[in-house]
């Protein structure tokens, strides 16, 4: 099963410009996959559609949610359509297999309020609260990925004309940022992040107290840490922010195309998650305060 992986995860990333997340995610099911291929005795070339729809069947027996079993399904097809494609097997056993259809919740995100006390917190007495400060105000100014925010170079930070250019899947996209992330990204660029960097040639925007650049994991630890400080009961992550940004630009009268452009999103309905979003939110307030809806 896993003799061509290798292969697949090159073609992943070359071809498909698939994210570092995306392809960790499709290897990881595909891997699981794969053993349990092998205490079967199955290889790539005789694994039938009854299998795979068997395997489907263990993992929801295992208590996985539709997403993680459709995720797994569209795992083994884009796996399976590689080998086709490569004269490997003649067929893609998985191709006839239909997902498990599941109810999408709808994102979460923090109020007004809620973003004026997360954005709070970090205090500017030290090194690190001057860091952290300018991170969370960039995310809720440009509505980014947590992958784009710490991929972020000095050089795609324009202070003069308030603005960042972030990459992403070979594509550039120009974010404005209000007054107060300016303020907060030049206080740090021009007289902390000199102090932090453990070399003059480090082109990370963002650095951890080692001086390299910010991880993943080190900035979910810190929007954590926040939150707690915050004493907000919404289960926040670092895309709580990303979230928050659009439905409160749609809130306040920006249009859908304006937000799909500035959060990077190839398709439309993406954004119009926001619309429907913002629209049952608006329900709920009705509902609670028209006396007529009582």
């Amino acid at each position: 099963m896993n003799t061509f992986f290798s292969a697949y995860e090159q073609y992943l990333a070359n071809e498909k410009h698939a994210s570092a997340n995306t392809i960790s995610s499709y290897m990881r099911d595909l891997r699981q996959f794969a053993s349990y291929a092998a205490d079967r005795q199955l290889h790539a070339g005789n694994v039938t559609q009854t299998q795979i729809s068997t395997y489907l069947d263990f993992l929801a027996g295992l208590g996985k949610s539709p997403a993680t079993v459709s995720r797994s399904l569209a795992s083994m097809k884009g796996y399976f359509g590689f080998l086709v494609n490569q004269g490997i097997i003649s067929e893609n056993p998985a191709a006839n297999i239909s997902s498990i259809k599941s109810e999408k919740k709808l994102p979460q995100v923090l109020t007004g309020k809620e973003v004026e006390r997360l954005l709070a917190q970090p205090k500017c007495t030290d090194m690190k609260g001057y860091r952290d400060k300018a991170m969370l105000e960039l995310l809720y100014a440009t509505g980014i990925r947590v992958t784009e925010l710490i991929s972020l170079n000095v050089s795609d930070v324009n202070l003069a004309g308030s603005f960042i250019r972030c990459e992403s899947r070979h594509k550039e996209r120009v974010i404005p940022l209000y007054p107060a992330a300016v303020d907060a990204l030049a206080v740090y660029m021009q007289n902390i992040r000199p102090k932090m960097i453990a070399d003059i040639n480090e082109q990370a925007l963002f650095v951890n107290i080692s001086g390299d650049r910010m991880s993943r994991q080190g900035f979910w630890k810190i929007i954590k840490t926040y939150q707690e400080k915050a004493q907000i009961n919404k289960d926040i992550t670092p895309h709580t922010l990303r979230h928050s940004f659009a439905a409160h630009l749609l809130e306040n009268g920006a249009d859908l195309r304006s937000i799909q452009e500035m959060m990077g999103h190839s398709d439309i309905s993406s954004t119009q998650v926001y619309a429907q979003l913002v629209k049952h939110q608006l329900k709920s307030v009705y509902n609670k305060s028209h006396p007529k809806a009582m």
